[in-house]
């Protein structure tokens, strides 16, 4: 668990509210499930059950649903639907850890930073690794890109499907080809912390 007391707005988003707003966002496009599932290429069954609020999807496939709704995936973890004004695009989003919005599944805490900010083409978090070892996950994460990774405390080790694995220490740093099937294992006795941003 993170340290400090959490503020309303950084409770994680729910699997409920952020179900709520996929199912809006794909209503507004006048999507339907079948059409989203052949652009995200996930099954029906996956996007029905996680509009329901009866799963939380992982990071990699929130991104996939994000870029077949052509919606910044972070606005889906932030709290209300605050929307910036047409033509109005900020020069910076400024973000206090404390407050932002955080997501959580089975094997990761993840902190949404700059959500705010229109057409973002990195994907900045801080990311807490609950999972111990790769059979916690019923399959890897890929997505389009690259991805830079520093830890902040604790140990990690990262395992990549091509039997590839580079471990971590508080302060080292990797990059790596996103696209390549991977996840994040904690090998400190608490879960480790992470920054991540992905392109």
């Amino acid at each position: 668990m993170l340290p400090g007391a959490r503020t309303a707005a950084a409770m994680p988003a729910g699997k409920h509210e952020v179900g709520a707003k996929l199912r809006k966002a794909r209503k507004e496009r006048g999507l339907t499930l079948q059409q989203v599932a052949e652009s995200s290429g996930l099954a029906v069954s996956t996007i029905s059950k996680a509009e329901r609020g009866q799963i939380a999807l992982s990071y990699e496939k929130v991104l996939m649903l994000g870029n077949a709704l052509d919606i910044d995936m972070t606005r889906l973890f932030m709290v209300g639907d605050a929307q910036q004004a047409a033509g109005d695009t900020p020069t910076v989003v400024k973000d206090c850890f404390e407050d932002v919005q955080r997501y959580e599944t089975d094997q990761y805490l993840y902190s949404v930073l700059c959500g705010a900010f229109p057409g973002k083409k990195m994907q900045p978090l801080v990311a807490v690794i609950n999972a111990r070892e790769a059979g916690e996950f019923s399959e890897t994460i890929r997505h389009a890109g690259q991805e830079f990774v520093m830890v902040l405390s604790g140990r990690v080790r990262i395992l990549f499907e091509n039997g590839e694995s580079v471990e971590l220490g508080r302060h080292e740093a990797a990059y790596f080809d996103s696209g390549v099937g991977h996840v994040y294992v904690s090998l400190s006795r608490q879960p480790a912390q992470v920054v991540s941003v992905c392109s």
